[in-house]
């Protein structure tokens, strides 16, 4: 299957952590804050019941963002609770390969660890014209030890000295506590990191709660940094393109807009004093006033845009996660917003190439190469299985810069 890339990753290892401009230094880069599952993925594509035996992986956006940033090089931690069972000592030791931090992931002796079946093709929006080979998802993590978090449980010094706090709508979707929780973290007080929410509406998760959407949408309010795509804002909030999108979220200074194949859109209020990139201009990070708040009029956005790349997709689970960890590892970094956007297509043709929801990235140098190629050199990539490696011919002259 040859298509560009829907969802869009980035820089690779390089020995260690960076400090972009513009953000603090801190003990830890980003704390990922969520639940994971163990997942089974199918053995051959088709229908759950056709499916003859599966193969066990781990799944959870917030997971998979940390991973992600962990191996490019970033200090990660992710906090989460699981059960006191094998499938969460799989989980926490599996994470912690990657590099993650998971000295604050409590064990629960009294709540399982979640788990999920899924088939090869993409979830479900809910969206009008869904694609017919739209995955089946079946989960099997009500009451899970996760869903149990409440606003106490990560407890102060999981978010101690962290420059980047990263959240998702699905933690919002888990259990009236974990709401609370999402509530607690973006709120909006001075001492907080930058906040980065991914929305991930998953209908399923909100089935019978027909107040998801509200919610999901004044979570985001509260974000620093949103990433959302253009078809879960149509079927969340029946909002269509990034204006309309930026109308009913003026509050975070950073939009990120996916648009499937197409690319990618950002619009951006960068601060200018000093404060985390994400913060509003003229406010302390973390401010309590939202971005635009007390002004007659908001400070203007400046638009950004990125193409997408055209990749072999293997499987599609995964590349929004790898995306949101490349444009973040760009903000670290204190990357431009377009060299973000570019490093976030690079980590998620890098998730799409491969069958689960992880991929190693690209290596650093490798991914600033491409990231900087012209425009014109950039939309004749092709990226398939095994590019992150060198085993893949990108189809273009990548420049030894």
């Amino acid at each position: 299957m040859t298509r560009p890339s829907n969802a869009s990753g980035t820089a690779g290892q390089d020995g260690g952590a960076t400090h972009g401009a513009g953000l603090p230094a801190g003990s830890t880069d980003v704390v990922c804050l969520g639940e994971s599952m163990v997942t089974f993925l199918p053995s051959r594509p088709g229908r759950l019941a056709d499916v003859p035996s599966f193969a066990r992986a781990i799944g959870g956006a917030e997971s998979n963002v940390a991973c992600v940033l962990a191996a490019a090089g970033h200090r990660v931690r992710w906090v989460s609770r699981v059960g006191a069972d094998g499938f969460g000592d799989h989980l926490v030791a599996a994470i912690a390969a990657h590099g993650v931090d998971t000295g604050h992931v409590a064990r629960d002796p009294h709540r399982p660890t979640g788990i999920y079946f899924r088939t090869a093709g993409e979830r479900a929006t809910g969206a009008d014209g869904e694609e017919p080979d739209a995955a089946e998802v079946v989960y099997y993590r009500a009451g899970s030890a996760a869903s149990a978090m409440t606003p106490d449980s990560p407890g102060p010094a999981a978010l101690d000295g962290t420059r980047v706090l990263h959240l998702t709508g699905i933690t919002a979707a888990l259990s009236d506590s974990c709401l609370a929780v999402l509530r607690t973290l973006t709120r909006r007080t001075p001492d907080r990191p930058l906040v980065s929410f991914d929305v991930n509406y998953r209908v399923g998760l909100w089935q019978g709660r027909p107040q998801g959407p509200e919610t999901l949408l004044d979570l985001a309010r509260g974000a620093d940094v949103v990433f959302v795509g253009e078809d879960e804002a149509a079927a969340a909030w029946d909002l269509h393109g990034p204006e309309a999108i930026r109308a009913a979220l003026p509050e975070p200074a950073v939009l990120v807009v996916k648009q499937g194949s197409e690319g990618v859109t950002v619009l951006h209020r960068e601060a200018t004093d000093g404060a985390h990139p994400g913060t509003a201009p003229g406010a302390p990070a973390g401010a309590d006033t939202p971005a635009g708040a007390g002004a007659d009029t908001p400070a203007a956005d400046t638009r950004t845009y990125a193409p997408a790349l055209t990749v072999d997709v293997v499987a599609s689970v995964g590349a929004g996660d790898a995306f949101a960890a490349g444009f973040l590892s760009g903000t670290l970094r204190g990357l431009p917003v377009f060299d973000r956007i570019r490093h976030g297509h690079l980590m998620a043709a890098a998730a799409l190439t491969v069958p689960g929801d992880l991929a190693g990235p690209p290596p650093r140098p490798l991914a600033d190469r491409l990231a900087a190629l012209p425009a014109g050199d950039w939309g004749r990539l092709r990226l398939g299985p095994g590019w992150t490696t060198g085993l893949h011919d990108t189809r273009v002259e990548v420049p030894q810069t």
